[in-house]
């Protein structure tokens, strides 16, 4: 099909602009967050550091989130240091974001579960709100449609108790999406169009963009294309006038993009792909980048270009796995089979067709989880129910107050003569129990606190005397002791700062550790850990030993495993198998260990290692076929 002159010159003209619009933001953002950092440096007051941190971290979102990720990390150090409590959560919310985006998922979930539970504590309805609805995006992205589902209609709920319009139309926005994800088209739909008069009302333009990005989408499920390139395209003029920076502008191109595609207008489409291939890596947007690399190789299966298909299809294919991103990994496997096919490679055409058939099969169809269907069902109903039942119980309680007042009147001075004496003599006894609790309570945090700073004061007079050091394994030495020394501070932070006195969750500290010590070799950007483990609370007697080991073993990969600035992962795995054992496993994907090689270092990790491991009656075994796996079997003489 031709494209007229007039139509390839506008949006010629308009990806031009964008981009040039994007160069000159994104310089005049790196000029803003040098001057932020600029005041940070010079800023004494810590309450002011973190209001400049939170700033410089949103305004690097809107350019690169790799960027932005290095800030947030130091914005949450700070918090948890300065025990700032009410910055914690929206730090952790900051970070998790960023590694949303950069789909790194697990370290999201991680962080937003921070949020969340420090929301709560502070009673923050819609911080909580906030932190549901991205929490709700992870999910979506592990094909979790039923948890996302709920977890946006308690976002909605918290967003209705505190008349949030800006919020409630998130949060429909939100629950069109997942109507839209079930293939509940009509209603996903239905959802949208009353959000757009909603938000039209209450003139939220913003959240106007993101509901007629909704009818789009709920449009080109029922197949009508052309009213959802309409949709898209209005949503995305709205987001140029708003000025929406260069990362949503990403998603808003892939939209139009998809509807032009379906449209026949091959050509079109393939212009906003290319300018959302551009922008999505200027701004290390890999959620876009994954995305949009699986609609290059659609449209180039369409116009039967399948090398350049095969490419891009074989991209995406290998992000989502992974990324364990499963939203679309069943279709991608498929279009994979079809360009192999189309090439006259069929025996891999086969595979990817079984690939794609185990992969379906994994994942529950959508259209018959009853469950899942009436979720929004069952919440409608319920708020009118409790509405209608707030108004009996309203009315039923005026009329029992009348008659109970009279009663109670009565009844209330005779206790109140005998109410008195026993109150005096319960309170004094009860005060002197508290007072003591209190006391024994304080005194124990208070040492675990006073412990965790000697250790940190201890880290950092290693950290200066390292500085000082020339001689390569003197240095190594003494980095390796100041991770040690971290590994027993955090161990006495999560003591003091948590509920439980005597208890450790392990998951948690595992995760702290891990990047603490990513942090110290500069390796944040390179090397992934990953924590395959359930919730799991051990005494600070057998937390502290297998801390120091899993430090050993982490340094160790670090140091040895990734030769050459390779990127790799490691996973650590903590369980209880019986009452009375714990199963402890460190793996990595790096080099492995080569036969006949003697061991690098000075050994005294290993040696610490199997010291530890005596001490907690464990056995270790290692295996080095891939990568490198050390696998541990405490057996301890109480339950953990």
């Amino acid at each position: 099909m031709l494209i007229p002159k007039f139509t390839f010159y506008f949006k010629k003209n308009f990806i031009t602009t964008v981009i040039l619009l994007f160069s000159c933001v994104s310089m005049a953002q790196h000029s803003a967050i040098d001057s932020l950092e600029l005041l940070l440096n010079n800023e004494k007051n810590n309450s002011k550091s973190l209001a400049l941190l939170e700033e410089i971290i949103a305004t690097a979102s809107n350019s690169d989130f790799k960027s932005a990720l290095v800030y947030a990390r130091k914005a949450v150090k700070f918090a948890n240091k300065s025990e700032f409590i009410n910055w914690q959560p929206k730090f952790h919310e900051m970070k998790g974001r960023i590694h949303a985006n950069l789909l790194e998922l697990d370290s999201a979930s991680y962080h937003f579960d921070k949020a969340l539970n420090g929301y709560t504590s502070s009673q923050d309805k819609k911080g909580q709100a906030t932190t549901l609805f991205k929490i709700g995006w992870v999910y979506k992205k592990r094909g979790l449609l039923e948890n996302a589902m709920q977890c946006d209609l308690k976002a909605l709920n918290l967003m209705e108790s505190i008349n949030d319009k800006a919020g409630i139309a998130g949060a429909n926005t939100r629950i069109s999406e997942d109507l839209y994800r079930q293939e509940r088209y009509q209603e996903a739909l239905d959802y949208a169009l009353k959000n757009i008069t909603f938000c039209k009302k209450h003139k939220l333009n913003e959240e106007l963009v993101y509901s007629l990005t909704n009818a789009g989408s709920a449009a080109i499920g029922m197949g009508n294309y052309k009213e959802s390139y309409n949709y898209f395209n209005k949503a995305l003029t709205l987001a140029k006038a708003l000025n929406f920076n260069p990362i949503s502008m990403c998603d808003f191109l892939n939209n139009r993009g998809n509807a032009l595609k379906r449209l026949g207008r091959y050509s079109e489409a393939l212009m906003d792909y290319e300018h959302v291939l551009k922008l999505s890596q200027q701004t290390n947007y890999r959620n876009a980048y994954a995305t949009v690399t699986a609609n290059l190789g659609e449209i180039n299966l369409l116009t039967g270009n399948y090398q350049e298909a095969l490419k891009y299809q074989l991209q995406t294919v290998k992000f989502q796995e992974e990324d364990n991103d499963l939203s679309n990994l069943t279709e991608n496997y498929g279009h994979v089979s079809t360009i192999y096919e189309k090439l006259g490679n069929y025996p891999l055409a086969l595979e990817y067709q079984k690939k794609a058939r185990i992969m379906r099969d994994s994942t529950a169809k959508i259209e018959s989880d009853k469950t899942m269907s009436s979720l929004l069902a069952k919440y409608d109903s319920e708020k009118k129910e409790n509405t209608i039942a707030a108004q009996k119980t309203q009315l039923a309680q005026q009329r029992l107050v009348q008659w109970l007042s009279i009663g109670v009147a009565s009844l209330l001075l005779g206790f109140l003569l005998f109410g008195y004496k026993s109150y005096s003599i319960r309170t004094k006894t009860n005060k002197l129990l508290e007072a003591k609790n209190k006391q024994n309570e304080l005194l124990l945090k208070e040492i675990h606190h006073r412990v965790k700073n000697n250790l940190e004061l201890v880290k950092s007079l290693i950290s200066l005397q390292s500085e000082q050091i020339e001689d390569a394994v003197t240095k190594d030495a003494m980095i390796a002791s100041q991770n040690r020394v971290q590994s027993m501070g955090i161990i006495h932070q999560k003591l003091y700062q948590g509920k439980n006195l005597g208890h450790v969750e392990m998951k948690d500290y595992f995760l702290n550790l891990g990047e603490g010590i990513l942090d110290t070799f500069n390796l944040e950007n390179k090397i992934k850990i990953e924590c395959a483990m359930e919730h799991l609370e051990l005494d600070i007697d057998t937390a502290i030993p297998i801390g120091l080991i899993v430090n050993e073993l982490l340094t160790n990969a670090l140091k040895y495993a990734f030769p050459e600035n390779k990127s790799g992962h490691i996973s650590i795995s903590l369980s209880k198998t019986s009452p009375e054992t714990l199963t402890l496993q460190v793996a990595d994907n790096g080099i492995g260990k080569t036969k006949g090689l003697a061991p690098k270092g000075t050994g005294f990790g290993l040696q610490l290692i199997k010291l530890l491991t005596q001490q907690l009656n464990g056995e270790m075994t290692e295996d080095t076929a891939n990568g490198t796996s050390v696998l541990f079997h405490f057996k301890l003489n109480k339950a953990a």
